[in-house]
């Protein structure tokens, strides 16, 4: 069996453990310490991440808001459902990520980061938050599920006020959704606290209906609500 190869490392601003990108043969895998984030077969559970919520938007021209790129299987996916007039931002805390999307894995990324229609951004999906009222959509990809694996400054994204500041940034009738590694019940709960009307989705990792049980969390806020 071929080994597994160690690409590159990178830091992660605010966390304690090392970013890995390896490559087996034509595979590649992102590692976070013992933890793999995400690997280039098995990619099923994050390009549902882009179709079910696109799927849920009815503007002309909707502003996306993405967090993450790892390996851009969300944004690849997005963009061929999404109008010639979409916004996409993606907003990347690691730096070497998007060097990696323009070197090692610049095959699974296509043309996708040079679409006219895409804005990468190198900082905290959470900065680009506070506006109320900017998004018609904001897709989270960021940790194993809602607590900040990647670093502990991320548990601010899924907790009662960071759950408030997303209902706020998006406009009603927007959606906010989570990619998760497994259910967590009580998130479920803050989303529903905060305003959100709440679908739970299960995926599985593949593209082929096999690999592990997935979970999308689809919250939308409502079309009529105030904030």
């Amino acid at each position: 069996m071929i080994p597994w190869e160690t690409l590159d490392t990178a830091s992660i601003p605010g966390g304690r453990e090392t970013l890995r990108l390896k490559r087996r043969g034509t595979e590649f895998s992102i590692m976070l310490g013992t933890n793999e984030l995400m690997n280039s077969r098995l990619s099923g559970s994050e390009e549902a991440l882009a179709r079910l919520t696109i799927e849920r938007l009815s503007h002309p021209a909707p502003r996306i808001l993405i967090g993450g790129l790892g390996m851009g299987f969300t944004l690849r996916v997005a963009l061929p459902l999404l109008p010639p007039k979409a916004q996409v931002t993606v907003a990347e805390l690691v730096p070497a990520v998007v060097t990696w999307a323009r070197g090692p894995l610049a095959a699974l990324h296509g043309d996708s980061l040079d679409d006219p229609r895409v804005t990468i951004l190198e900082d905290d999906v959470g900065v680009s938050m506070t506006e109320a009222g900017a998004w018609h959509a904001i897709l989270l990809d960021v940790d194993n599920g809602p607590e900040g694996l990647s670093r502990q400054g991320n548990d601010a994204l899924y907790s009662a006020t960071g759950l408030h500041s997303a209902f706020a940034a998006l406009a009603p009738g927007g959606v906010l959704s989570v990619w998760s590694s497994g259910p967590d019940a009580a998130f479920t709960r803050r989303l529903r606290q905060a305003g959100f009307k709440v679908e739970e989705v299960g995926v599985r990792a593949g593209t082929t209906r096999r690999g592990a049980r997935h979970v999308i969390w689809l919250a939308t806020r409502p079309a009529a609500s105030k904030i």
